[in-house]
């Protein structure tokens, strides 16, 4: 089945929806607080952000390829002091590389392209889509 960019596998929100709430938890907001903002249940956010963070490491070091693939003069970040905050931040540098090469787009669905779709989807994302493969 084909799925489009604006969506996850198995998630019936938009990644947009979920971007902003994976951003809000950067910023300090708690599960319930991001639902009610979202007219989301909280027990939908809390297990969004539950995926997100078991998988931030992983996440990180894919979009650090993907960002120096697509952006070789790109340097290194410096480390915010968490996973999940060094996760976002190289996400939206992948995700800015892209839209700088491709034109605008929305920067999560970068994210959703360079993940397969499987941002937060159950086991683990093993690698860029690629076609040239």
């Amino acid at each position: 089945m084909l799925l489009a960019a604006s969506m996850l596998v198995r998630r019936a929100d938009g990644v947009a929806v979920i971007g902003a709430a994976l951003l809000a938890k950067a910023a300090g907001a708690g599960h319930r607080t991001i639902a009610a903002g979202n007219g989301r249940r909280a027990s939908t956010v809390r297990g969004w952000l539950r995926r997100f963070g078991s998988r931030a490491e992983q996440l990180r070091a894919l979009s650090t390829g993907l960002l120096h693939q697509l952006d070789a003069s790109a340097g290194s970040l410096l480390p915010t002091g968490t996973a999940w905050s060094d996760a976002l931040a190289v996400v939206g540098a992948a995700a800015a590389a892209a839209v700088r090469l491709f034109g605008p787009r929305c920067p999560w669905q970068f994210t959703v392209a360079a993940s397969g779709g499987l941002l937060l989807a159950p086991g683990r994302v093993v690698g860029a889509v690629s076609n040239a493969r």
